[in-house]
Parts: C-alpha cells; sequence; structure tokens
C-alpha cells in the first residue's frame, strides 16, 4: 500500500526513532508498504519517520546510481545491489575528507542544496530478519545511508545547510509545511489548513 509521505514541518521528523524488536507489530507488512511507497515517489530512500513512525528503520535502493558517470567501478559493483532494509542502524565511525553533493528528500519536494557528508562510514544494524549486519559503505552508497540515517535521528539535510542558504529557502519551507507545493505522490501536511 502507497502511504503519504510525512511534509516538512510535520513534529514527527524531529523525533529521534526508537529501536524495535522483531515483534514489532506487521513488520513485513510496514517494510513492504515503505518499499511500495518510496518508489511511486521515485525515492532512492524512505525513513519510518517519514510515513508518520518514529522507529528506527529505513530502506535503501540506491540502485539507480550504479549509472552515475562519476562513480568509480567500485561503487557502481557496491551500488548496483544496493537495496537494503536497515533496522536499528548506528554510524560506528566516518573517515574521509567530507565531500559535496546535491541532495533532495522527499519530505522536503523541489529543494535541492549542496550537501556535505563523510566519504566513508563504518555501520552496524540489523536486516529485515533482525540478523545483524557490519558495513562500511562509501561514496554514493555512505551518503544515501547518512542522510537517511539523520531522519531517525531527527535531522533533516536542510539542518547541514549554511545559515545563508536556510534564510534563502525559509519561504519555501514555509510553504511546504503549509500544502502549497505540487508533489506528484501522496503527502501528509502537517500545518495544511484543514477543511
Amino acid at each position: 500500500m502507497i502511504l503519504p509521505v510525512i511534509a516538512y514541518g510535520d513534529p514527527v521528523l524531529r523525533k529521534v526513532g526508537k529501536e524495535i524488536d522483531k515483534d514489532y507489530p506487521q513488520l513485513s507488512t510496514l517494510i513492504a508498504n515503505m518499499w511500495e511507497t518510496m518508489e511511486n515517489a521515485n525515492g532512492v530512500g524512505l525513513a519510518a519517520p517519514q510515513i508518520g513512525k518514529d522507529i528506527r528503520l529505513f530502506v535503501i535502493d540506491a540502485t539507480p546510481f550504479a549509472d552515475d558517470e562519476e562513480a568509480t567501478p567500485e561503487e557502481k559493483e557496491v551500488l548496483s545491489s544496493f537495496r537494503k532494509v536497515f533496522i536499528n542502524a548506528k554510524i560506528e565511525s566516518e573517515e574521509g575528507d567530507e565531500w559535496a553533493f546535491e541532495e533532495g528528500c522527499l519530505s522536503i519536494p523541489e529543494i535541492k542544496e549542496d550537501v556535505w557528508r563523510s566519504e566513508t562510514i563504518h555501520v552496524t544494524y540489523q536486516d529485515e530478519n533482525f540478523e545483524t549486519q557490519k558495513a562500511t559503505y562509501s561514496g554514493l552508497a555512505a551518503r544515501v545511508f547518512q542522510h537517511e540515517y539523520d531522519h531517525i535521528e531527527g535531522v533533516l539535510f536542510t539542518d547541514k545547510l549554511s545559515s545563508l542558504k536556510k534564510r534563502l529557502i525559509k519561504k519555501k519551507l514555509d510553504n511546504i509545511s503549509k500544502g502549497k507545493i505540487g508533489a506528484d505522490y501522496r503527502m501528509r501536511y502537517f500545518n495544511a489548513k484543514r477543511k
């Protein structure tokens, strides 16, 4: 089932997600719905807060980035199969120089800005079978992971912008929170006028 994506301005996007266990109600249905919602919106990642759940869960399908001309052959290999469920994820450490890349977010439509993120990250998480995994991601895989991880920490990519950039996009953000935006997928607006 395609769920509405929670728009900027909703307090759930600012909550630090709670850890879950394998007894979380209807988890497999929730994950299936998250995949369907993300694909319907042409996203590469979707975190549970973006569908109104303050839990530590996100899904990523970075396979479209495997065609990126700037990706190294090693990156392309990782990205070509990077479709995963991340439960209770934790970034253990970061390394390498930070680099900028234009990011967008399904909860913040029509805004794209350069965001600086670490080159390489070392992470632990549980997969959909609640088996603990350790992984190291670099480049675009690391970037997508960090973006979705931020969501379960109550952080949005716009928080990482300079104060000048934040001022320049403030009106657009206000309009998103009020539902004065056009997205080609279902959204739920916290501050939209109720009729």
